[in-house]
């Protein structure tokens, strides 16, 4: 019987899970909806959450592929730079002739002998396709997390994933509700625009300059990681020097440390409320007509709310009991493997500041490892699924104390993480000297339970 595995999306993570199959000698079918690759860089995807001023907020040098670094100069580049950087990626290895393009998956489903029915809809009507097993890419930032609000407000209201230009701002009274990277972005979009820019916030955040010291400033201390109180207690007193601190520009105090949460890798926007270019709000207690009215009493008109509020992790063609969700996430060894091992294998489900898409390449390779040993050596993969099922899963924090969000049920420590994915690539490859098999991952001061 052959072994064939489907890829389900065209971004990074669908190039990199594409690129270590092929690297295996694995056979593979890869499947997206839009008509190239790229992903959510792609602006002219229709899920694309791209807007016309986005950049990286990780610099060049730790984001891309190993194999094939970025033919450009720019440390930050804008995101026409990077689609044009995948498709050239995918041409270069001849990974484009693997994918069906304009082609959606509608469902992904276990058959009795233990293969998988992937169904999906093409501008020719309906297919059908069995598979040893499917491998999920498609993304984690594609389906809007909109939250209820007391009221109704008569203006319009859109998610930032439906933003694209600053021209959609142009003359309106704008509320961004949220902050993070892209609401951030926007909010300086909007002060050359808009007739007014207010952001409204629950918590605080930490600020990171893109440069440090005249360098991108992910690319200083990669090295050997600082303990996390150690860095916490650094880097903390590093910002404040270069940014000061955001409390004064009008943000609440984080009640969390520096690196227990997303960072904001922005400080135009402190610049521009220093100009008085924008004002800081509280949170929303409740809407009336064109007024909203924030929790400290105050109240504001606007014409525009924007949401950037998030998004919700989303697999929509299968089970959620398949993917052995719990909570707002699914609970994978290593963010890839369902411990049942049935066949389906999640790539891109990790969010870490500077893991970038080589840290994602990584991920694919212990996928493709795992699926070479199962055709190769049936015996070295039963002994890594009975150790991921019997032994204590790693802690993946590095030491930091995550916030219990939605968007931080899966994230990890890049260090932590990437550590924890070569040691298991090491340990499905060979026994060692002696006998015995390379640990699944290194002691770790603290571990969780499976």
């Amino acid at each position: 019987m052959e072994h064939r595995y489907a890829i389900i999306g065209a971004g990074p993570s669908g190039l990199s899970a594409a690129r270590a199959l092929q690297k295996a000698g694995i056979a593979f079918d890869a499947y997206e909806a839009s008509k190239s690759v790229g992903g959510l860089w792609d602006i002219e995807n229709p899920r694309s959450t791209m807007y016309e001023s986005a950049h990286l907020i990780s610099s060049r040098t730790t984001t891309e592929f190993k194999e094939f670094p970025m033919n450009s100069t720019a440390d930050y580049p804008s995101h026409r730079t990077l689609v044009q950087y995948f498709r050239d990626f995918a041409n270069h290895f001849n990974l484009t002739e693997h994918f069906r393009f304009e082609t959606k998956v509608t469902a992904v489903e276990r058959e009795d002998d233990g293969r998988w029915m992937l169904r999906a809809d093409t501008p020719d009507g309906a297919i059908a396709e069995r598979y040893t097993g499917v491998i999920l890419a498609n993304g984690t930032l594609a389906e809007p997390h909109v939250p209820a609000f007391k009221g109704d407000f008569s203006g319009e209201i859109m998610h930032t994933s439906a933003y694209k230009s600053a021209n959609q701002l142009a003359g309106k009274r704008v509320l961004i509700i949220g902050a993070g990277n892209s609401g951030c972005d926007i909010a300086v979009d909007g002060v050359h625009h808009a007739a007014s820019v207010e952001m409204s916030v629950r918590r605080g955040y930490y600020f990171v300059p893109r440069y440090l010291f005249g360098k991108p400033a992910d690319t200083l201390n990669q090295g050997k990681p600082l303990p996390a109180r150690i860095k916490q207690f650094v880097d903390k007193r590093v910002l404040r020097a270069f940014t000061g601190d955001p409390v004064n520009f009008g943000f609440p105090k984080p009640d969390y440390k520096i690196y227990e949460s997303h960072p904001i890798v922005n400080t135009l926007i402190l610049n521009h409320l220093g100009q008085g270019d924008l004002q800081i709000r509280a949170d929303i207690d409740r809407f009336d007509g064109s007024t909203v009215h924030f929790r400290d009493g105050s109240s504001g008109e606007y014409d525009l709310i924007l949401l950037a509020t998030g998004y919700t992790l989303d697999y929509p063609f299968v089970a959620r009991e398949a993917l052995n969700w719990t909570g707002w996430s699914p609970k994978l060894f290593l963010n890839v493997f369902p411990p049942s091992f049935n066949g389906l294998y999640v790539m891109g489900m990790i969010e870490a500041s500077g893991i970038g898409w080589q840290g994602r390449y990584e991920q694919a390779e212990l996928i493709a490892e795992y699926l070479r040993a199962c055709e190769d050596a049936p015996e070295r993969a039963e002994h890594f699924r009975a150790r991921v099922t019997t032994e204590p899963w790693p802690d993946l924090t590095g030491g930091y104390k995550y916030l219990g969000l939605e968007r931080m049920s899966f994230y990890v420590n890049k260090d932590a993480y990437r550590g924890a994915v070569r040691s298991a690539v090491s340990a499905l490859r060979a026994p060692d000297d002696h006998g015995t098999r390379t640990p699944l991952v290194k002691v770790q001061p603290k571990r969780v339970k499976a």
